[in-house]
């Protein structure tokens, strides 16, 4: 089992920063590939970075540049900090991390960007 909890959602204006947390629990030794998903209201969840345990990241591209994702082994924590934030990016945005044959989610953390 892994438990997965995200941290530093909140209210930021547009142009804003913020830095997500995501610490893992469990049988963390089990884990290699975390990411980070968002889910925006009416719409369906979607990628928005991942990162292996050898720091190997991906992104999607509308991302890109915006967006890091980094990892810290030893805390067992999962970054993604977010700059020059956008009304559209709003969203729960969830950790995962998939350890085969389950896949694992936090309950996310609420990402709102006034405009």
């Amino acid at each position: 089992q892994v438990q997965l909890v995200e941290s530093g959602g909140g209210l930021v204006q547009a142009g804003g920063s913020l830095r997500l947390s995501c610490a893992a629990s469990g049988s963390i030794f089990s884990i290699s590939t975390m990411g980070w998903y968002r889910q925006a209201p009416g719409k369906q969840r979607e990628l928005v970075a991942t990162i292996t345990s050898s720091g190997v990241t991906n992104y999607v591209d509308s991302l890109k540049g915006r967006f890091t994702i980094s990892r810290d082994n030893a805390k067992n924590t999962v970054y993604l900090e977010m700059n020059s934030l956008k009304p559209e990016d709003t969203a729960v945005y969830y950790c995962n991390a998939p350890v085969w044959p389950m896949e694992y989610w936090g309950k996310g953390t609420l990402v709102t960007v006034a405009s």
